[in-house]
């Protein structure tokens, strides 16, 4: 039998077929299949003392299901076997058998790679879902300063615009007249109409507004956790601000893009429509906004990426478009349904906060929902005022779980395709990072 780590017994002992001398005969123990030759003779310097013939018995033919023995002697773990054909030490065994972590380390490397760096909130390598999901919280949690400073002044100052809009401009009795009049003219409902659409514009507008700058601010929060360092809201917002108008114009385009599509799939059942064929217009028409969504749904998010792209490499929107494209290849069906999977989280986070405060308002303030819908004014003050205060902090804790998880999702498929995890490492002060090659991570 081969003398294998595990398997033969440590000091002098004779190796197979070669037996210590007791009388000139062949012992008890000696094997069946070498008798009836002859026997060397044993060396002159073996002693005649010898220890009785059960101590170093020759080594016999393993039985199909039987345990090794485990060796003798000090200095081999000193316990039974600690696993299906392991002799490892349950603790301070030699090195080499006491394996991963135990011991002197001569195993302790050897079933797997060490573990990666983290200086921040993430480690330094290819990311699973759940590795995204919690650097996007941890983010939160970590440099809860910046990251909910910014959250709720953003979400502060959109939400007061809005109420004053819905109370001031839009809560209008001469309008909500006009349009629930049935003797109103053309011209009289055309103009109550475009007063209620550029109302409802300025406040979708500061929206957008409020939401790109978060959305700036954010980008480089996160990419500072990354490292481990921390950043206020004045140093982000002086990182971020040469960026505002390529993000903003990148931010109107995407939708732009998707209507584009869309208009495009709608307006040949459109014209069939408009031609006389009412019904197979307008079944082309439904079948072709159908197909034009699901393309307008790739193509953006194919350009999901974009955003942290002209941010963090401070590109031109042509340029980060194509970066994002380039990043997705590949990996589209991966990207979308984390993102898919962000934003049902942040929309139940959301939910769980705005409906509760939605219900309050309605019990304290005595309107009710009825109130929404009623044509002769809008909500009172106190309704707008506390459904507002939860929609602000519904917006401040999910805003930063969107931003954080784009972000990080661009940082995992520059790891994956581009090796930015050295990059990131030297960046952070890691020393030795990259020495071993480490793949993506199971679950990813």
């Amino acid at each position: 039998m081969n003398d294998t780590p595990g398997w033969a017994s440590p000091g002098s002992a004779p190796s197979e077929g070669e037996q210590p001398p007791t009388s000139g005969a062949q012992t008890p123990e000696q094997p069946s299949d070498q008798g009836g030759g002859h026997q060397p003779q044993p060396p002159t310097q073996w002693s005649k003392e010898q220890p009785p013939p059960g101590q170093w018995s020759a080594p016999h033919p393993q039985v199909p299901g039987q345990a090794p023995p485990p060796p003798p002697g000090a200095g081999w773990g000193g316990g039974p076997p600690t696993g299906p054909g392991g002799y490892g030490a349950p603790s301070g065994g030699y090195g080499g058998w006491g394996g991963p972590g135990r011991g002197n380390g001569g195993w302790a490397g050897a079933w797997g790679p060490p573990a990666a760096a983290k200086p921040g909130v993430i480690p330094l390598r290819p990311l699973g879902v759940g590795e995204i999901l919690d650097g996007a919280v941890s983010t939160m949690r970590t440099h809860w300063r910046a990251v909910l400073g910014i959250a709720l002044g953003v979400s502060v100052f959109t939400e007061i615009v809005s109420i004053l809009f819905q109370k001031l401009v839009l809560d209008d009795r001469a309008t909500a007249d006009t349009l629930s009049d049935p003797s109103s003219s053309a011209s009289e409902v055309g103009r109550a109409l475009g007063g209620v659409l550029l109302s409802s514009g300025v406040v979708f507008l500061l929206t957008l507004i409020g939401t790109i700058v978060a959305t700036a601010l954010l980008t480089t929060v996160t990419s500072r956790a990354v490292l481990g360092r921390s950043v206020t809201v004045t140093e982000a917002w002086r990182d971020a601000r040469p960026q505002l108008l390529k993000l903003s114009g990148l931010t109107v385009l995407l939708p732009l893009i998707a209507l584009a599509i869309l208009a495009v799939g709608t307006v040949p059942g459109i014209v069939v429509a408009a031609a006389g064929a009412t019904a197979a217009g307008v079944s082309l028409a439904i079948l072709g906004c159908l197909g034009a969504a699901v393309v307008a749904i790739w193509i953006t998010m194919r350009f999901s990426l974009a955003s942290p792209a002209l941010m963090l490499e401070k590109q031109s929107i042509r340029t980060s478009m194509r970066r994002s494209v380039k990043l997705m290849r590949g990996s589209w069906w991966r990207v979308s349904s984390i993102q898919a999977l962000a934003q049902i989280i942040a929309g139940i986070v959301g939910a769980l906060v705005v409906v509760p405060f939605a219900v309050l308002a309605g019990i304290l303030s005595g309107e009710g929902i009825s109130t929404l819908v009623n044509s002769s004014g809008g909500p009172g003050w106190a309704f707008l005022i506390i459904s507002g205060v939860g929609s602000v902090i519904g917006s401040t804790l999910t805003l930063p779980i969107s931003a954080g998880v784009t972000v990080l999702l661009y940082i995992d498929q520059r790891i994956r395709r581009e090796a930015l995890d050295l990059d990131l490492a030297r960046a952070a002060g890691v020393q030795g990072h990259g020495a071993d090659v480490t793949g993506p991570t199971p679950g990813s």
